[in-house]
């Protein structure tokens, strides 16, 4: 029987660390490979000075992998972020035409792709994928999460991490990793106030790489964060990529449902399930004397779910801590917030349903 990834991260979950914890609740394992018998794989320490110090324990998880049934051999490297500072930048260009491709394909490892996309910005299309990408991975699913709207990606500082990923050959990408779940982003690659000037082409050339050069692994899910509208992206992803289906965020006020009315007819076009619909900002409750505001109208999104015969997946009212945990880089699916458990129902309804 072939070697798996969860008998590695077994055996890895045993090696404690000098400071507490282990080798994958710190998540501290990158670039895991398994070929055949071999075995290859990173230890990241959070610091130069921590890696010093964990000579042992790199020797220590060699040894134990070594001993595992089927392996004949172990290669484990041993590093630190800081010495990315160090080092230069990865021979990594994003960006280009991009290449044909027969047909639609998936990354190797990734059971299903959904894509969060809304018709128009500023609706929370964003702040519900890191947080969907949150909650599954609380619920126990292998998540990634694709940062796909290039012109203003905004899931560095959602999930509080920014740095640029390796890239051993100068072709492979090493996503990074926070909160539990698997990230790639244009906005690693670039500095924040740098902005993108590409004209369609390049852009389906990035998302085209993104996707396929990425070492997403072994994934339940992978969500896209699609930027607003119907434009290149969406026709990639769509188009060149095996989508299990597709979510749709909106508020529920007309002027926003008018836009997710033309993000749904783009799905069908492109013969791409919705899977169903969120209302975000879907209420406004005063924490000092509670009352109960509508801002931005009330059941617009439900009423669309109905008309169309899809699920509303979740109504999302307008809070306060998302919007400071989202800017401090920690989701407030992270918390055991009342926000927090919204997102675990609409996660274990995907779950439930079969869709992540």
């Amino acid at each position: 029987m072939p070697l798996t990834r969860e008998e590695i991260e077994d055996v890895l979950s045993r090696i404690d660390l000098p400071d507490g914890g282990n080798l994958i609740s710190r998540d501290l394992i990158r670039a895991l490979q398994i070929d055949g018998s071999a075995v290859r794989f990173v230890i990241e320490a959070p610091d130069p000075e921590k890696a010093a110090r964990m000579s042992a324990v790199r020797d220590a998880a060699e040894s134990a992998i070594r001993a595992l049934e089927g392996v004949t051999e172990a290669q484990v490297a041993l590093t630190a972020h800081g010495s990315a500072a160090k080092r230069p930048a990865p021979s990594l260009k994003i960006g280009g035409h991009p290449k044909p491709q027969e047909g639609p394909t998936k990354p190797a490892g990734v059971k299903r792709i959904l894509a969060i996309g809304s018709g128009k910005g500023g609706v929370g299309k964003s702040t519900v994928s890191s947080n969907l990408a949150v909650a599954l991975a609380r619920a126990g699913r292998k998540v990634g999460l694709l940062d796909a709207d290039i012109y203003g990606p905004s899931q560095p500082r959602m999930m509080g991490i920014n740095r640029r990923p390796a890239s051993p050959d100068g072709k492979t990408i090493i996503p990074l990793k926070a909160h539990g779940v698997t990230l790639m982003s244009i906005g690693f690659m670039l500095e924040e106030r740098k902005a993108v000037v590409w004209r369609g082409p390049m852009l389906m050339g990035a998302l085209q790489q993104m996707l396929g050069q990425v070492e997403w692994g072994e994934l339940d899910v992978l969500i896209v964060d699609l930027p607003p509208g119907t434009g290149d992206v969406q026709l990639t992803l769509c188009t060149k990529s095996e989508l299990t289906g597709a979510i749709v965020v909106s508020t529920p006020q007309d002027v926003a449902l008018i836009d997710a009315r033309k993000a749904l007819d783009m799905f069908a076009t492109l013969k791409t399930p919705v899977l169903g619909l969120i209302e975000n900002m879907s209420v406004f409750h005063c924490p000092q004397c509670g009352y109960e505001a509508h801002i931005f109208g009330q059941g617009g999104v439900a009423k669309e779910a109905a008309d169309l015969g899809v699920p509303l997946l979740g109504a999302l009212p307008i809070d306060l801590d998302t919007r400071l945990s989202g800017d401090a880089g920690t989701p407030v699916a992270t918390t055991d917030s009342p926000m927090a458990q919204a997102y675990a129902r609409i996660a274990e309804g995907l779950i439930k349903g079969g869709m992540a």
